[in-house]
Order: C-alpha cells, then structure tokens, then sequence
C-alpha cells in the first residue's frame, strides 16, 4: 500500500529516465493489477506483457475503459498458466521484470522457483518492503517480510545481501544494516541476537559485502540516537539505519504493516535474488503502490544490466 503518491517521485523519476523495460504480467484480472500495469506504461517505466485469459481480460479492460492494443496480450487458460508463462518469457529473454497480478502468491512463486523451469539462482530469495515514514529522514528497508518464514543463518545472509545489493541500485553507496532482536545484547536463549552476532562477524569476513552491519539491535536504539545513546549503545548504525534485518517473517510483516497503518508510511517492495526484479504486491495494494513497485524494479534491472 501507498499513502502518499510523491512518496517515491524520486524513484519513479529514475525509473522514467531509464525508459521502459519489458515487464512480464501475470494474470492482471483485477482493477488494481491492471492498472498498475498500465501505470507503469503510462509513465514510460515498463513496457508490459499482459498473460491471462483472453477473454477475462479483454471484458475487464472494457469495464474501465482501458484500451488494451497497445500492448501484448498472451492469452493463458488459468493463472496457474499465466505465472508460467511470464516466468518463460523471463527464461527467453523477453521480459527483464515480473509481476505478479491477481493470483495467489503461493501459486506465482511455484513458478518462479521451479527447478526445471523457474529463474531461481544459487541466491535465495527474499522480498524487500521500501518504506518512506514521514518522521525518519531516508528510505527504510525492511527484510524479509514475505518470503521466508523462519531464516537460517545462512538465509539471512541471502536476506541481508539482496537489501544491500537494491539499496547500491537504489543510490546508497554503503547502507547501514540494523540486525533487529528484542534486545541489543547476545543471549544463547535468543538465536536472533546469536545470528546478529554471526553475521556481523560474516561481513567482517567478506561473506557479506558492500555495507556496514551491527547488531543484535532492538528497534528502538536500532532506530533512536537517542535511545542508543541512553543504553551506552556505541554504533555507527544505532540511529540512523538505512536497512531494518527482521529475525523472521511474523516480525518483519507486523513492522511494515505497523508503519502502514500507523504511521502513514507508503511502501514498495520487490522480491530479490531471482534472475530478474519481481514486483509482488498485496492484493489490497492500489494502482500507485504497483507503480512504486513497478519503478523500483525498473531502477535495479537496469542496475544490473550496467
């Protein structure tokens, strides 16, 4: 969901200066998919490749009075076809980004991640939330809050990896990496902050590179100068975090949802560490979250292709 529609304006604009790229659509049969869709052809962001029933969609886009002939409409029986067919165009070379429509996400990640047919890459997974909170002076990005439930060690370090490497695409040269627990000191009781530890220890290492990480950190002196500074906290990222490293999946959905709906905060978010960006919104997200969506994904393709 997105609150405030010049939240990302900044983003967009990058996105708009890059020109569109071909963006594969899966099953785009609601209101809002479609015209998230259509709003990132409108603003010169994405070239769309629509992949659903025909017929469904062609009634639809009626309904609205959205012309669909300029764009390509690939016609697939159900939706369970469409993923698979977006992920193939993917395959081929044809689409730089996805986008997941109307269909459930279990059924659209059963796609993605297929061993024989999907894009996955030795990377493991991870969605990032974009978050702009009116009271904090930067982008905040929060992962994983969608895609791994309970991560390892190891699937955080994916987790932390993938952040860092959008946040490079996204203009932040060296991002600071709060790893959030409930509290700010090692606990064996709490594999959260022994992970912390851990991966503090893996970017000193080179496992983890291109950013400055500290932690266990609890939200608040991971967010407050002044909270860290109460607790004696000596960090160079306590107060002023760029990326919010949540212990698991409950936590880090609660935390984005919590800014949404209390604070007002607007949101994208993408799914990283797969061959291309994937946007994978809500289905209660609206037409100007997709399009954020839609522009953050633009901005790191074209950060990989160089």
């Amino acid at each position: 969901m997105i609150r405030d529609a010049h939240a990302f304006s900044d983003i967009i604009s990058q996105a708009t200066a890059n020109g569109p790229q071909p963006m594969a659509v899966a099953h785009p049969c609601s209101p809002e998919a479609l015209l998230g869709a259509v709003e990132a052809a409108d603003h010169g962001i994405a070239t769309p490749i629509l992949i659903a029933p025909r017929a469904k969609l062609l009634k639809l886009a009626a309904g609205m009075d959205i012309d669909l002939a300029r764009f390509e409409v690939i016609d697939a029986e159900h939706s369970h076809a469409a993923a698979e067919r977006a992920v193939a165009l993917v395959r081929d070379g044809r689409a730089d980004s996805l986008m997941k429509g109307s269909l459930h996400t279990d059924e659209f990640m059963s796609a993605v991640l297929d061993r024989t047919k999907g894009i996955r890459t030795d990377r493991r997974i991870s969605h990032v939330f974009v978050m702009k909170v009116e009271s904090y002076p930067r982008y905040l990005f929060i992962t994983d809050a969608a895609i791994n439930i309970e991560p390892d060690l190891m699937t955080k370090r994916d987790i932390c990896q993938n952040a860092i490497d959008l946040t490079h695409a996204l203009g932040v040269a060296q991002p600071k990496v709060a790893i959030l627990a409930a509290v700010e000191t090692i606990n064996p009781a709490m594999r959260a902050t022994l992970d912390a530890a851990a991966l503090c220890k893996m970017a000193d290492r080179g496992q983890i590179r291109g950013a400055l990480l500290d932690g266990p950190l609890a939200f608040d002196n991971a967010i407050s100068h002044a909270a860290a500074d109460t607790k004696g906290i000596e960090s160079p990222v306590a107060g002023e975090p760029d990326i919010l490293l949540v212990p698991d999946l409950e936590s880090g959905n609660m935390l984005a949802k919590q800014l949404t709906y209390l604070a007002a905060a607007a949101s994208a978010g993408i799914v990283m560490g797969a061959r291309v960006p994937i946007v994978l919104t809500s289905r209660a997200d609206d037409a100007a979250g997709r399009l954020a969506s839609a522009a953050v994904a633009n901005v790191f393709a074209a950060y990989k292709k160089g």
